[in-house]
C-alpha cells in the first residue's frame, strides 16, 4: 500500500501532473485577463505544457514567466492578428446567418466556411510554435499554417479538445455557473493544451535542429534564443579583435531569424 504513494509511483506522478496543469491554468487565466496580454499568456502555456510532456518540467512559475516575458513582444503582435480576424470572421458569420445582406451566393458562404476552418487551424499551432522557435511573426504564423496541414488528423483531434469545454458548455452538462467558473479556473485552457502537446511534439521534434548543423533559421528553437544571444556578442568580440589585425575581415550576424525580417 505504501508503494502507492511513493514519490515515483504512477499515481503520485498523474497527482503531480494534475496539480502542474491546474496551476498553469490559473496563471493563463490571470494573465489573460488585462486581454491585450493574452498572446504571451498562451505562449507562456503552451511552452510549460511542451515541458511537461517532454519531463523537463522544473519550476512551473518561473518558466511560465519566462516564456511570457521573452516572448511578450511578438507573441502580443500575433494575438492582435489572431484577435482582429477572428472578430473579422465572426462578424461575417453575423451577417450571413441573419441574413443582413440579402443574395449572399453559396460561394462566399463555402469560401468562409473554408476560411474560418483554416483560421482554427492556424490558431492552434501558432502559440505553440511562437513559444518554441524563435521566427519572426510572418514565417511562424507560415508554419503554423503549413503544420496543421501537414498533420492534419492531428490538427483534427486539437480542435476537439480545445472545442470540449465549449461542447461541456453548451450541452446542460454544467448546471450551475459555478460549476462552470471552477472548471474554467481549473482545466479550462491547460488540459487541451497539455494533450495537444502530447501530439505536436513529435512533429515538433522533427524540425528541431542538431547542436552540430544549427543552420536552419527558419526552426530555430525558442529556448535556445538567450544563449545564441551570448555567442554572437562573444563572437562579435573575436571578429573585431581579428578585423583589427586583418582589415578584410567581414562580420555576420547570425542570430536565428533575423535575415527574415
Amino acid at each position: 500500500m505504501g508503494k502507492i504513494f511513493d514519490l515515483d509511483s504512477p499515481l503520485v506522478r498523474f497527482l503531480n501532473k494534475v496539480a502542474d496543469l491546474l496551476w498553469l491554468n490559473l496563471l493563463t487565466v490571470v494573465c489573460c485577463i488585462p486581454i491585450i496580454t493574452a498572446g504571451a499568456a498562451f505562449t507562456a502555456l503552451h511552452y510549460c505544457c511542451l515541458k511537461l510532456v517532454r519531463g523537463e518540467e522544473g519550476y512551473i512559475t518561473k518558466d511560465f514567466f519566462k516564456s511570457f516575458k521573452l516572448n511578450f513582444k511578438q507573441a502580443t503582435i500575433i494575438w492582435l492578428l489572431v484577435f482582429v480576424t477572428g472578430i473579422v470572421l465572426g462578424f461575417d458569420f453575423y451577417i450571413i446567418v441573419n441574413g443582413v445582406v440579402g443574395g449572399t451566393s453559396s460561394v462566399i458562404r463555402v469560401g468562409l466556411l473554408i476560411a474560418s476552418i483554416l483560421y482554427v487551424f492556424t490558431v492552434l499551432y501558432v502559440f505553440p510554435l511562437q513559444s518554441h522557435f524563435y521566427n519572426p511573426v510572418k514565417t511562424t504564423i507560415k508554419n503554423a499554417f503549413m503544420m496543421s496541414l501537414t498533420i492534419l488528423p492531428k490538427t483534427i483531434l486539437m480542435v476537439i479538445f480545445a472545442a470540449l469545454p465549449l461542447a461541456l458548455t453548451y450541452t446542460g452538462i454544467w448546471f450551475s455557473v459555478g460549476a462552470l467558473v471552477g472548471f474554467c479556473i481549473l482545466f479550462w485552457f491547460s488540459a487541451p493544451a497539455y494533450f495537444s502537446a502530447l501530439l505536436y511534439n513529435k512533429t515538433f521534434k522533427k524540425y528541431e535542429p542538431k547542436e552540430e548543423e544549427n543552420d536552419d533559421y527558419t526552426w530555430s528553437v525558442n529556448t535556445d534564443k538567450e544563449e545564441s544571444d551570448e555567442a554572437d556578442k562573444i563572437e562579435e568580440t573575436k571578429s573585431e579583435t581579428e578585423e583589427a589585425a586583418d582589415g578584410d575581415i567581414s562580420k555576420e550576424n547570425v542570430r536565428s531569424g533575423d535575415e527574415h525580417e
